[in-house]
């Protein structure tokens, strides 16, 4: 493992989007690993249909209860509506030009759904959500990071490039804060820093990954510091002889 290698080798990056990597200034393994999220959404926890709001981004899960509907609004404009429910109400699930989601779900199987709510009383609405089926979590039921992009290279390629890429890192990366500070600050390594800083349990092993990282820039900036200080002491002293 070489964290200078080119990005280009890391699993799932092939030509096209090495270019697109390179233009958000990830050039090797060490920078794809190093290129951390910019924000979280927490799609760990399941609102009841009846509890959803107006405007928020949710996670339902609900059971299928109609067959998905094709409406042909004009020429280039697909609507496809299903219908789900679960104890407290239904809602109706929205796609636009998607024509492969017809095959996709099963009347009485249940599914888990993330994406913004539209509510006018108990009309209850989700357009174009993320889904899985049945205990699957690819897309759901997890805390997901979300990282600034350029055009053309989407969320989940980047997720799975990055999980490709600490993948191949393991737990190899090399220590950089001795044993002895990290118990007295009680720090994590550095291993399990990057892994929960990408994709954390919890928030509370992102909060010990990002705690870790600032400790660690706050002690390289304190040790620059110190050496500029040490050096600009040695001058005064050699001014003086």
């Amino acid at each position: 493992m070489d964290l200078n290698n080119d990005v280009k080798y890391v699993k799932g990056v092939g030509p096209n989007r090495v270019i697109l990597l390179n233009k958000l200034g990830i050039n090797t393994l060490g920078d794809l690993v190093t290129y951390y999220p910019r924000d979280y959404e927490d799609r760990s926890r399941p609102k009841l249909i009846n509890d959803l709001v107006d405007g928020e981004e949710a996670l339902v899960r609900g059971i299928v209860a109609s067959r998905m509907l094709e409406l042909k609004i004009r020429k280039n404009l697909v609507i496809y509506k299903l219908i789900i429910r679960d104890e407290t109400g239904q809602c109706t699930i929205t796609w636009f030009n998607q024509p492969y989601l017809k095959k996709m779900f099963c009347v009485g199987e249940e599914y888990s759904f993330y994406g913004k709510v539209s509510r006018k009383g108990t009309k209850v609405e989700m357009n174009s959500p993320v889904y899985d089926s049945g205990e699957s979590q690819k897309n759901t039921g997890k805390i997901v990071p979300i990282y600034s992009l350029t055009s053309k290279l989407s969320q989940n390629v980047i997720r799975q490039i990055i999980e490709n890429g600490l993948n191949e890192v393991g737990d190899q990366l090399e220590e950089t804060i001795p044993e002895y500070i990290r118990n007295e600050y009680n720090l994590i390594n550095i291993n399990n820093a990057i892994k929960n800083i990408h994709f954390p349990q919890e928030f509370s092993d992102f909060k010990k990954a990002r705690t870790r990282f600032v400790f660690e820039e706050l002690l390289v900036m304190q040790l620059a510091l110190l050496k500029l200080k040490t050096q600009y002491t040695r001058r005064k002293s050699w001014d003086k002889v």
